[in-house]
């Protein structure tokens, strides 16, 4: 349905710190007026004017006004291209207008949300809405969770190949991590606890691991809570704050694969803090550390300097263990700030695996995985500064 349309991508909220990185990568890897037709949205052509133009796009990239609180311009917006990279959040404020016109006219759609409350219940009320379009809608295409459920999926898909067996138990270790969370990471977290505090029901899919996984309820799973020491690494571990949502997209993931991870799949997130008595106090401050809820969180539209989201980087190990306890690792690294280097390029290549690479995606409410597959990981090593490895 989406074909002969105007634009490829549209970049939805394209005057926030985030979509305006959207758009100056598109511009510096696609080009203005390439093969990929795009645009830039949000509510004011005046902010957008000004962005294209201390990006330095041409004024023949258009710009489109359109308001969550006007659901009518969301609808002409999606109509008009293929794909909607939006980065306008909390969705969970200002999101379902947009799903709901994608949803409809059969449009495309990706986004940054780690807010697995909502992500659940669009899946509720849009998902035969996406299916009967053939609009395809892939949440959390940012560093929550793309690294995680791409580093599970690569090293699931090297078992399966070299030990002919997908693992049933998988660790996921934050390695090395230097960046900012977003100001909309932390808008979102703090509209959750809001939303929670107000509904009990909210509060039950958030803690609930398989709260993406509708009919199905896996094995019991880790959810660490304290730090912890691993003998087999040499570190203390403590949890890891995107580990909510990542887990949860990991199960959802496995289960739109036909559960090839196996029915019994178990799989935990958490973050090295180092060996001995510094590595223990460090384990307990990021613990009991609340800034992302805090009065001093980081606000939507702030963010680190060009320097800083130049030098960010992170590096994520996965161990995997099979039935018979054989054990495999694999990582997957960044060369970018996390929360808005490494983010804007990975919607970015999400958007245009869309358009030009995932032509066998049916319709639906889809996480990344299963929606792009090896062609996801390809177009990351390619352009995006991202690294899959086996570790021996």
């Amino acid at each position: 349905m989406s074909n002969g349309r105007e634009f490829d991508i549209v970049v939805y909220g394209a005057s926030g710190f985030t979509g305006r990185l959207v758009a100056e990568y598109l511009h510096q890897q696609y080009g203005a007026d390439s093969d990929v037709k795009w645009a830039m949205a949000g509510r004011s052509e005046e902010k957008l004017k000004a962005v294209r133009e201390e990006i330095g796009v041409p004024d023949s990239v258009p710009l489109i006004t359109a308001d969550a609180d006007k659901p009518e311009t969301l609808e002409v917006l999606a109509k008009r291209t293929r794909v909607v990279l939006t980065t306008v959040g909390p969705y969970q404020l200002y999101g379902e207008p947009l799903v709901a016109a994608c949803a409809k006219t059969g449009t495309d759609y990706v986004d940054l949300c780690g807010e697995p409350a909502w992500m659940r219940q669009m899946i509720d009320a849009h998902g035969e809405a996406a299916k009967a379009s053939g609009a395809r809608i892939v949440f959390s295409c940012g560093f929550d969770s793309i690294p995680f459920d791409m580093g599970v999926y690569f090293l699931q898909q090297y078992a399966k190949e070299n030990l002919g067996a997908y693992l049933p138990r998988v660790k996921g270790r934050v390695r090395k991590m230097k960046g900012t969370f977003s100001g909309g990471t932390a808008a979102s977290l703090q509209a959750t606890l809001v939303a929670a505090k107000k509904d009990p029901k909210i509060y039950q899919l958030l803690t609930d691991p398989f709260s993406l996984t509708p009919g199905f309820k896996g094995p019991e799973q880790p959810e660490p809570r304290e730090p912890v020491y691993d003998d087999e690494l040499h570190t203390w571990l403590a949890p890891f704050v995107m580990a909510t949502i990542n887990t949860r997209n990991v199960h959802r993931s496995n289960q739109l694969l036909g559960h090839a991870y196996g029915d019994q799949f178990v799989y935990d997130e958490m973050i090295l803090t180092g060996p001995g008595e510094k590595g223990k106090a460090t384990a307990e401050a990021v613990t009991n550390d609340r800034s992302l809820s805090g009065k001093d969180a980081p606000k939507p539209g702030e963010g680190p300097s060009k320097e800083e989201r130049e030098n960010g980087f992170y590096d994520v190990l996965f161990i995997g263990e099979t039935a018979d306890g054989r054990q495999l690792k694999a990582s997957v690294s960044g060369n970018r700030d996390p929360g808005y280097g490494s983010t804007s390029r990975m919607i970015a290549e999400s958007a245009l695996c869309l358009v030009q690479d995932a032509d066998d995606t049916a319709g639906g409410i889809w996480t990344t995985a299963p929606a792009f597959g090896d062609k996801l990981i390809k177009r990351l090593v390619d352009n995006a500064g991202l690294k899959f490895q086996i570790e021996g």
